[in-house]
């Protein structure tokens, strides 16, 4: 997310909130995630319902999604009183814990009132997301403390794919509100598939005209004959897309977009032919898995495409990253075309593995000319992770470029050792334990909740190559909102600890305990979550 740089601001003096006596003073906060550190001196404070917010100017987005909170959630009329250090609440940059993490913050509520203060407008934001779980639902109470909070890593991710099913701007806002709860900093957007291609793209209209579009959809899963007779589509146009980012923007969440290459590309080759290998002419895929459609990397036109589409993305999306999918790549149609032999002859690449990872260094180079940061599933390094991939490689001559991120989804815990030596950053989606369109058998609640992005045994030196957690909404077979909430909730809320609080402060019973009031918020908003079975006592 882009941050503002701001400066230490001048110690301010708080109005006085009149003190209450509270029975649950002593008791801990209910927090998700759970806080870094915090202490009570055994007292609560009570807000009135008017209060005031003073705040500086550069704070004005922070302090009116403050104002917002506390009127829905809990009747309290917030005056916002901007270029003041005064105020029953304040909102100050500075650094009193002399941290160099601009999402660090540290939130007081002592005899004086309440403070949040933090080196950058997203720690004022997250000081937000905790004092709305603290603040008391019936009697405005708040408990005098002091909390000191940083998250454990950078990247804090929900994947929301669209390529299988579309889902529309509601679904994604409403998503994006409850990662901003959870202090979850990055939205990846998968927006292209072989089901579907989601993003308008001016110079390329068939893309969303045929692209966007299929005449029926497989449902009963990946080996059933059977199909929903009726036509599924929908695409966002680009004015819906900077709606979206002003939205994540203002949240505090980069969003990462996700187009396919060289594979998951029917829905585009579809729309334009000459995109595919084989040149034939195909239509959408309404049956979900792996298929055989890959570009045809002998075609010069084909990278002049893919320039042109990241070109008329990157205006829309001002984040570092971009993702290039990469994964489950199917050889087949770079095997039995004589043109795509021909070219790697003349490039002197011996295998398809490294066809791939040559094509996706030419992304990168595209992509660092023009101010970016390439992304993409682990299959982009080379290796061979499917069954259908398997190729004799003696040595691998195509080495990944330098700088990429690699999301790791699928491999051992050797792999991300093995990727991390090299030198790469590392975004750990490992599918175990990460993907929501799994079933809670599979991935029950627990489970989610202990995953550590940092393998045992990877070495302390290397720690600092593991960015973060994702979690995958996968969208095969997850047709409505409703299905697709049931995997996410509560189940994000677990992930979302796993990104923020350190894997030594965590604790599934304090978790599930705290999960309950999550829940009825969830309950309030309409949000339909899959009840799991609370842990014994």
């Amino acid at each position: 997310m882009k941050l503002v740089k701001l400066g230490i601001a001048v110690f301010c003096l708080l109005s006085i909130i009149s003190p209450a006596k509270s029975q649950d003073s002593q008791q801990p906060i209910e927090v998700i995630p759970a806080v870094e550190s915090v202490s009570y001196d055994g007292a609560a404070y009570k807000l009135s319902k008017s209060i005031s917010i003073g705040y500086p100017q550069e704070l004005t987005n922070e302090a009116t999604f403050l104002k917002e909170y506390l009127l829905k959630e809990h009747g309290i009329d917030g005056k916002l009183s901007p270029n003041t250090c005064k105020g029953d609440i304040v909102l100050a940059i500075g650094n009193p814990t002399a941290t160099d993490n601009k999402e660090a913050y540290q939130l007081t509520v002592n005899k004086k009132g309440i403070r949040i203060e933090a080196p950058a407008a997203a720690g004022i934001f997250y000081g937000i997301q905790t004092l709305r779980q603290i603040i008391g639902e019936d009697n405005r109470t708040v408990n005098r403390l002091s909390i000191s909070d940083a998250p454990a890593f950078r990247l804090r991710s929900f994947m929301l794919d669209e390529g299988r099913n579309f889902k529309g701007k509601a679904v994604v806002k409403q998503l994006m509100d409850e990662m901003a709860r959870l202090k979850m900093n990055t939205f990846h957007w998968h927006l292209t598939d072989d089901q579907g291609w989601r993003i308008e793209i001016k110079k390329y209209p068939k893309l969303t005209e045929i692209g966007a579009f299929r005449d029926s959809t497989q449902i009963g899963g990946f080996n059933s004959t059977k199909y929903d007779p009726n036509p599924h589509g929908g695409f966002y146009t680009q004015d819906d897309i900077r709606e979206i980012v002003a939205y994540a923007t203002a949240r505090h969440i980069n969003i990462i977009p996700e187009i396919e290459i060289p594979g998951h590309a029917s829905a585009s080759i579809a729309a334009y032919p000459w995109l595919g290998t084989t040149g034939k002419q195909i239509k959408v895929s309404c049956r979900f898995g792996v298929h055989h459609e890959v570009y045809n990397v002998a075609n010069p036109k084909v990278f002049d495409f893919l320039d042109d589409v990241i070109d008329e993305m990157i205006q829309l999306f001002p984040g570092e990253i971009f993702h290039i999918g990469g994964d489950e790549v199917r050889y087949n149609h770079w095997k039995e075309s004589e043109e795509t032999r021909k070219f790697m002859e003349e490039k002197g690449i011996q295998t398809y593995p490294e066809l791939q990872v040559w094509i996706t260094n030419l992304m990168s180079e595209k992509l660092k000319a023009k101010g970016r940061r390439m992304m993409g599933w682990n299959e982009i390094t080379g290796v061979q992770l499917h069954d259908y991939q398997q190729e004799k490689v003696q040595k691998q001559e195509q080495k990944l470029s330098e700088g990429t991120i690699v999301q790791i989804w699928k491999g051992s815990p050797e792999l991300i050792k093995a990727t991390a030596e090299q030198g790469y950053d590392i975004l750990n989606s490992y599918n175990r334990y990460t993907y929501l369109d799994y079933d809670y058998n599979t991935i029950p609640l627990e489970k989610a909740y202990t995953f550590n992005p940092i393998p045992t045994d990877l070495p302390k030196s290397l720690e600092s190559k593991i960015l973060g957690v994702g979690c995958q909404m996968w969208g095969e077979f997850i047709p409505t909102v409703k299905e697709m909430n049931l995997k996410v909730y509560p189940r994000i809320a677990a992930y979302a600890e796993v990104g923020w609080t350190r894997p030594d402060q965590k604790d599934f019973k304090r978790f599930t305990q705290s999960l309950q009031k999550l829940k009825a918020i969830w309950k309030k908003e309409g949000i339909e979550y899959y009840e799991t079975p609370q842990p014994k006592k």
